[in-house]
């Protein structure tokens, strides 16, 4: 019954996406267009339809698969790291994406966004797997520690990243990739984010897994769990996600940081009962967030990269001091 709620929430947030926006007489057009028939209404009943077609339904489908992606990716690089501070953006995996990004308009600029893609997934699984092998050869004794490790590592790239576009004047391309925007998708530029859809199922089907290697290699081995395949797997889904996002909206950060640990602190640690409601809550979330960007400057916009990070950074600093205070 719960997740039902949540389900007619996000239908709700869906729906609300569709009809808010500069263009926000399209909900009257298409109401008044069905009832009357002279070539005024007409045209603008067309108009409506082709704003609603190329424009709001891909910016709404793109959000909800953006959000459902990139909380799962958040709770795998938790699952991974054995850390509930971490996700792709505070381990330098959405970074890695985005030097990849330049890499490729550097070097083949005229490269098609499949290509890109892989490209950006390559970075972003070497970015992620140097997060967990600095991970190995640091103390366990904070778990504070990690994720300023991961954040550090993604200064460090990051700071890389804008030197290089410094140095061959491409700043300005790259902050298409840096800020999180969905407002210039349109039909036939969000497809290839169903993959994180796909990803998402596959990480569904590998949850008890996920679930197994949280208690480290040891336990994993011992229970019979091929650990490093499985840290694999997890890598690959996280890149593969990191990637589709940061190339078609670019980085967007905290959903992945605080979906998971919503979710975690209501319903426990199990992956697999606690991923529907990760991938359904990660997609109200960023639907709610891009909303509340078009509606607080209306008719200008915030980027969700820019809402979310106020309302994730408020959510991550809330988290830490409640770390805290249990710690004492």
């Amino acid at each position: 019954m719960k997740l039902l709620l949540c389900s007619l929430i996000l239908i709700g947030l869906a729906i609300t996406s569709l009809f808010v926006g500069v263009s926000n007489g399209a909900l009257n057009a298409l109401i008044d267009g069905f009832g009357q028939n002279t070539g005024g209404m007409q045209e603008r009943t067309a108009e409506a339809v082709t704003v609603m077609v190329t424009s709001r339904i891909p910016r709404t489908v793109a959000l909800i698969l953006a959000g459902v992606g990139l909380s799962v990716s958040g709770l795998i690089v938790q699952m991974l790291a054995r850390n509930k501070f971490v996700e792709p953006k505070t381990v330098g995996t959405s970074e890695s994406a985005a030097f990849g990004l330049l890499i490729v308009l550097l070097v083949a600029p005229e490269m098609p966004i499949a290509g890109r893609m892989l490209v950006a997934m390559g970075f972003a699984m070497a970015g992620t797997a140097l997060f967990l092998l600095l991970l190995q050869r640091i103390s366990w004794g904070s778990i504070y520690i990690v994720p300023l490790v991961g954040l550090m590592l993604g200064g460090v790239i990051e700071a890389a990243t804008n030197f290089f576009a410094y140095r061959t004047d491409m700043m300005q391309a790259l902050s298409n990739w840096t800020v999180g925007d969905f407002s210039n998708i349109l039909q036939g530029r969000y497809e290839l984010l169903w993959l994180s859809l796909v990803l998402t199922i596959g990480a569904y089907l590998a949850a008890d897994r996920f679930t197994v290697i949280a208690m480290g290699e040891t336990v994993s081995t011992s229970l019979g769990l091929n650990y490093r395949r499985t840290v694999v797997f997890g890598v690959v889904i996280v890149s593969l996600i990191t990637a589709v996002v940061v190339v078609t909206s670019g980085m967007i950060p905290f959903v992945g940081l605080i979906v998971p640990n919503l979710v975690t602190l209501i319903m426990g640690d199990n992956v697999r009962r606690n991923l529907p409601w990760v991938a359904l809550t990660g997609a109200c979330l960023l639907l709610a967030s891009d909303i509340a960007g078009r509606l607080i400057l209306h008719p200008y916009e915030l980027p969700v990269g820019t809402t979310m990070g106020v309302i994730g950074g408020a959510g991550f600093l809330a988290l830490l001091l409640r770390s805290m205070r249990r710690d004492r």
